[in-house]
């Protein structure tokens, strides 16, 4: 991931266009925060993939979000409508119309975290298998170029996710999706936090695929009626918890649930106000320890 990303530094000056395609489900948890700060004025596209997957009133809310607040183009789409896809060619000719007059090559980086469908959408955009694809994060290993039509020429990059993530709960998203492998996760931990979010957002989603008709109050209650819906038991009766979780992230990650977001900007906002004011009592607290230290010299 360090070598991936240092190699995106050195590419993209010479880069006209960014395409980032986020996971249309998490579209702030999956953006790269190393991105806004490098990009500058570039022109930029972001593709809200696995569209079918997402809630489609919360996958507008982004795209006007993003478009307003961040200044991007946006564009909604799903591998498995190849046109839709193909529309990103049309919008990169169009915010780069001058280049596309005169002739002369657009260069477009693409980049997105492991897992969110990049390696099928260059497939889609290039006619031909060029990029290898799988389920599980960091197939593509290091980036490669592509020519598309209309004088585009794409560089392919590895699926980058930065080491920290600061806010837990965009760690959490971005494990219930898939973006980080499932032996770096504990999936009970992770399906509590997805099963809290869902009875708060979802409740019929949860009841229609569980056969539940009464939810409980607490998540805890919920994973508990799920493993004994799904016959998820160890001897005694005892609800197999790791099993339980499997399944419910495996409901979300295949659609099982219906279309499904896990944030929305307003949420994403209070949870970004929150992070400030984290980070400024650690900027207080180091200071201070900097200057008791400077004190008992």
């Amino acid at each position: 991931m360090h070598k991936a990303g240092k190699e995106i530094k050195q590419t993209l000056p010479q880069i006209d266009l960014i395409i980032e395609v986020l996971d249309a489900r998490i579209p702030f948890s999956s953006q790269n925060p190393m991105l806004a700060t490098l990009r500058g004025d570039k022109p930029c596209i972001r593709v809200l993939n696995k569209s079918d997957l997402a809630d489609p009133e919360k996958t507008q809310q982004w795209q006007h979000y993003l478009e307003q607040e961040q200044g991007v183009k946006t564009l909604a789409a799903t591998t498995e409508n190849p046109e839709k896809v193909k529309q990103i060619i049309q919008l990169c000719s169009k915010m780069m119309v001058d280049k596309i007059a005169a002739n002369r090559v657009v260069k477009a980086m693409i980049m997105g975290i492991p897992n969110v469908g990049k390696s099928t959408i260059i497939n889609i955009l290039a006619d031909r298998i060029i990029a290898k694809t799988g389920n599980e994060p960091a197939v593509t290993k290091r980036q490669q170029r592509i020519n598309l039509s209309n004088n585009i020429v794409l560089s392919d990059t590895p699926g980058v996710l930065w080491p920290n993530v600061e806010n837990k709960n965009s760690g959490y998203r971005l494990a219930t999706t898939g973006a980080i492998k499932d032996t770096a996760i504990q999936h009970d931990d992770v399906a509590f936090f997805a099963a809290e979010y869902l009875l708060q957002h979802y409740p019929e989603r949860l009841k229609n695929r569980f056969q539940i008709a009464q939810l409980p109050d607490t998540e805890a209650e919920l994973m508990e009626l799920i493993g004994i819906r799904r016959g998820c038991l160890r001897a005694g009766k005892q609800v197999d918890y790791d099993k339980t979780a499997k399944i419910l992230l495996t409901e979300i990650r295949s659609g099982g649930l219906g279309e499904i977001t896990m944030e929305t900007p307003e949420m994403v906002e209070k949870e970004l106000q929150e992070l400030e004011i984290i980070r400024a009592e650690k900027a207080a607290k180091k200071s201070a320890r900097k200057q008791k230290w400077k004190q008992s010299r």
